[in-house]
């Protein structure tokens, strides 16, 4: 075994893949966020659609796509990986070792809220994603493309008029609001990016990153259902 397999085996580099893979997917949430604004728009899905067609037909962000499926899928296997390492670590030494500090606790309930997480993420292309990947949904015009697309703002408008929908899914907003704000910082702490000097100021913009990215998710379905 070569030392980079070795080294991608132990728990320091599973962390750093967890860290590498987990930044990544924070900046497709900024992407995957500024095209889902588009939902608000007054014009029965116009933007919405030209930019899931972009998304879906543009070859560069094809590969993207496939990048993000194969990282989403590696994160969430080497999160459960740290987590069971974890707590046999901790049943090994639970006597000697206090585990109530609240940065542990929030640690160990990063393994719970990233399970969620994957499930909503599971229900949610299975709602969206699949329905359009399989070409069943409805055709629609739009001026930026001399052919129809496919509809996929139908599926999503009826889903935030459905008020349990609507609260499932701000629900696991703030379940990722609280995900995304112990993984942006663990990340540049586990990358040896942390700074005495500067931790300080990326746990601030951690801080509001996670409660951005959160609240702009769970807004639109709020304000989708109350504009109707």
């Amino acid at each position: 075994m070569s030392w980079l397999s070795k080294f991608f085996s132990s728990s320091i580099g599973q962390k750093v893949i967890m860290s590498l893979t987990g930044i990544f997917l924070m900046l497709f949430l900024i992407v995957h966020l500024l095209g889902n604004f588009q939902l608000l728009k007054n014009d029965d899905g116009e933007a919405f659609n030209t930019y899931a067609f972009f998304m879906t037909h543009n070859p560069i962000i094809k590969i993207i796509s496939y990048s993000l499926y194969a990282f989403i899928l590696l994160h969430t296997v080497q999160g459960l990986r740290l987590w069971i390492s974890n707590r046999a670590s901790r049943g090994s030494n639970r006597y000697a070792v206090n585990h109530t500090r609240s940065s542990e606790r929030s640690a160990r309930n990063m393994a719970w809220f990233g399970m969620v997480i994957f499930i909503f993420l599971i229900l949610h292309l299975w709602q969206f994603w699949l329905q359009m990947k399989m070409g069943i949904l409805p055709a629609a015009e739009v001026p930026a493309y001399d052919h129809p697309v496919q509809n996929l703002y139908l599926p999503v408008a009826e889903a935030f008029q459905n008020i349990y929908y609507v609260i499932f899914y701000v629900v696991c907003m703030v379940v990722v609001g609280f995900h995304l704000w112990h993984g942006f910082w663990s990340s540049f702490q586990t990358l040896g990016l942390a700074h005495r000097k500067y931790s300080p100021i990326i746990k601030i913009v951690g801080y509001v990153y996670s409660i951005g990215v959160s609240f702009g998710f769970a807004v639109i379905p709020i304000l989708s259902y109350f504009s109707k």
